[in-house]
């Protein structure tokens, strides 16, 4: 995924802006990261992807050689929302009003 795609699909908050509140406010347990933008609090969908991100930063932190594990880099932004519709879909947590919406006749298709 790139930077400026977003993590949290329900409060349409960008990679880039988990990790630079992960960088100023440093934030010591994952559920701190809601006092970003509302990040993680919608259905929930991004909460394991939130905590890698702040993982990773804190590994960082700890060592400046550490390199990132994969976490969200590997997929594409189109497969990020399709797993999260099929999250949805399966009963993993309701999207509030104005999220990015699921995309069902997608989901149907796989």
């Amino acid at each position: 995924m790139n930077p400026d795609d977003p993590v949290c699909l329900c409060f349409h908050v960008t990679r880039r802006k988990v990790v630079s509140f992960i960088r100023v406010e440093k934030p010591k347990r994952p559920s701190q990261l809601s006092q970003c933008f509302g990040a993680g609090t919608g259905c929930g969908w991004c909460r394991p992807f939130l905590e890698r991100l702040l993982n990773e930063q804190l590994a960082q932190d700890a060592d400046p050689n550490h390199l990132p594990a994969d976490s969200v880099e590997n997929l594409t932004y189109e497969q990020y929302k399709q797993a999260r519709t099929k999250y949805v879909l399966e009963g993993g947590g309701k999207p509030p009003a104005g999220a990015i919406p699921i995309n069902q006749d997608e989901n149907a298709e796989n």
